[in-house]
């Protein structure tokens, strides 16, 4: 189970990158990037009286025919037909554990569900969806929601009341910590009513917002750890998305492309790294990576930024210190390009990297630093590059780029408890060949 997230990036990848190749043109896709910070209660009896916790939450959002990704969740269509008002999906889901932060990187932070959704719309606004559920454990809960869309101007509203079933199992890992106290609660059934807002406030800048309270069911209540039976939370952030004021581009300037990159581990931060003052890694640790670039739009804001969604499929070397180890990135990057006297290019992409084993580099730094290492960690890209075409006076070859990137996995300094509340994490120094197509 644990690979299941690796292997629905890299399928995600090849549904993206299989229909590009078969398109001749680019159409403007919908996209999304937002910055969000989460409050929840905590429903449980803390040593320290602690009542609420909170994470920083970077959020992606894409949608075409093949997959979406929305905010905590992401899936693959495997029934979505036009003239169906049915429709079924394989789904990924994070959610969040609720309790106080000094414990998380402990508990290893929250956790990643997987599983199925059929979702039936009524009219164009409600729509009814039914999951099932597991974590990697194999303990289940099943949703049963309402749910609608509504746009009022610069608004857009998405009440939902959900239904939740969750078995034994989960209940007792979930709400009564079982591994720790010792007792087992039944299945139950507890509720959620919540709202998403978004706002519109001018071109690509969206403020959002999003709230919800849980009544849980009595088995949960009456764990000897629960003090609550009402748990609420609240979202609020802003993020960058396709201008609802304007109609969206038949056909981009920018193309699908693919990267092949090798780089060299380095114990330095990003700040020594950009100060020339990087440390060479005394292991020689090593990766290599190949990542495609799926256009989504050619501009943000009126100013000519190429947007990508881009995943990525890296392979850490073994050595004398580590084993081999895959790491799967999911990630959505901008370019920007000036002529000076060639074509350069400066680009940033953010998103997320899960691994399947923890290298070295970030082992030893976690272990130094008392940590729990987590798997999945936030994910940048820093990278500068030279068209090889203008370089070499070549226009046949100015579909290709040459440069430098900082391959960097980190937890955003303790402040995201879905990357296990850690602080640190990994830099490669990377050179790559670009190909656009």
């Amino acid at each position: 189970m644990k690979h299941l997230l690796g292997t629905s990036l890299v399928c995600s990848g090849l549904l993206l990158s299989g229909a590009a190749f078969a398109e001749s043109k680019h159409a403007e896709q919908e996209w999304g990037i937002a910055a969000m910070y989460r409050t929840a209660a905590i429903p449980f009896y803390t040593a320290d009286d602690d009542s609420t916790v909170s994470t920083f939450v970077p959020m992606m959002f894409f949608e075409n025919e093949h997959l979406y990704i929305d905010g905590l969740e992401g899936g693959v269509f495997l029934f979505d037909e036009d003239d169906s008002d049915w429709r079924a999906s394989a789904i990924m889901r994070l959610r969040f554990v609720d309790i106080p932060k000094s414990v998380q990187n402990a508990f290893e932070g929250d956790r990643v569900d997987f599983g199925g959704q059929i979702r039936y719309n009524f009219d164009e606004n409600w729509r009814a969806e039914f999951e099932v559920m597991t974590d990697d454990e194999f303990q289940f809960h099943s949703n049963y929601r309402i749910a609608a869309n509504y746009e009022f101007g610069d608004w857009e509203l998405e009440p939902s009341f959900t239904i939740r079933y969750k078995d034994a199992d989960f209940n007792s890992t979930y709400y009564s910590f079982d591994e720790v106290t010792g007792e087992k609660i039944g299945a139950g059934v507890d509720a959620n009513l919540g709202i998403k807002a978004r706002y519109h406030v001018i071109s690509n800048l969206y403020l959002l917002g999003e709230t919800s309270v849980t009544r849980l069911d009595n088995k949960a209540y009456n764990s000897q750890i629960v003090e609550d039976r009402y748990q609420g939370e609240v979202f609020v952030g802003f993020g960058f998305f396709n201008d609802k004021g304007k109609a969206r581009k038949s056909e981009l300037s920018n193309r699908p492309y693919l990267r092949v990159a090798h780089g060299w581990a380095t114990p330095s931060n990003i700040g020594d790294i950009f100060k020339f003052n990087a440390e060479k890694d005394e292991h020689n640790n090593q990766l290599t990576s190949l990542f495609y670039g799926h256009p989504l739009t050619d501009e943000i804001f009126g100013f000519p930024i190429d947007i990508y969604l881009t995943p990525g499929l890296v392979h850490h070397w073994s050595s004398e210190v580590q084993s081999s180890s895959t790491e799967y990135v999911m990630a959505i990057k901008a370019y920007y390009t000036f002529n000076w006297p060639t074509k350069w290019r400066f680009g940033v992409a953010e998103g997320m990297s899960y691994i399947d084993n923890i290298t070295y580099i970030e082992g030893t730094e976690m272990e130094e630093k008392g940590y729990t290492a987590s798997n999945l960690l936030n994910y940048l890209d820093l990278s500068f590059d030279v068209n090889v075409g203008d370089l070499f006076n070549q226009k046949g070859w100015g579909n290709m780029w040459v440069g430098y990137s900082l391959h960097h996995r980190s937890a955003i300094f303790e402040s995201a408890s879905q990357f296990g509340r850690i602080k640190g994490g990994s830099n490669y120094n990377t050179i790559y060949l670009q190909y656009d197509f």
